[in-house]
């Protein structure tokens, strides 16, 4: 093997960090495409010295954040006193509109919910009124089956008396 190419592992040794660091390093950059700076040999990926120094700028750019935290003793959150207030105001601003809307959609809410009400209380309304018209309606009905049952009973009560004694089975003959 030619000394210019070195292994993941000897890599990650190099760096101080895990074969998955760099792996990781790798994937989430989407911007490397590891195939220009690899082969492959059996089970073995080597890095070519292109490659070598494209993975350790990614991890020095890493550890000189980490190394500027730990010399400096400061946190990334943290930046600026100034940008962390702004960000509080954003986030207080965001908190309250969306508290607003919360508010508005219980409004919403509420006025469905009335509304349904309103309208299953109509549809009993609308069912009772149909009831008490058929109710109305029925007895005209009726009444006209009486009036044909009275004028069919008078009818029969003028003919001949012989006949009035018929059997119905006996009235086809």
């Amino acid at each position: 093997m030619s000394e210019n190419l070195k292994t993941i592992r000897e890599l990650a040794d190099e760096l101080g960090v895990s074969k998955q660091a760099i792996w990781q390093k790798i994937k989430r950059d989407t911007s490397i495409d590891l195939r220009q700076f690899t082969s492959t040999k059996g089970n073995t990926v080597y890095v070519n010295v292109d490659g070598q120094k494209t993975i350790k700028s990614m991890f020095k750019r890493d550890s000189s954040t980490k190394e500027r935290q730990h010399k400096y003793d400061i946190d990334d959150n943290g930046k600026d006193a100034v940008d962390g207030q702004d960000e509080v105001k954003f986030l207080r601003k965001l908190v309250s509109e969306i508290q607003s809307e919360k508010k508005e959609l219980h409004k919403l809410l509420d006025q469905q919910q009335r509304l349904a009400l309103q309208d299953k209380q109509l549809l009993e309304e609308y069912k009772e009124e149909i009831k008490d018209l058929k109710a109305l309606i029925t007895p005209h009905e009726g009444e006209k089956d009486m009036s044909q049952k009275i004028e069919f009973e008078q009818e029969s009560s003028t003919e001949e008396p012989h006949k009035k004694n018929k059997k119905w089975y006996q009235l086809w003959k």
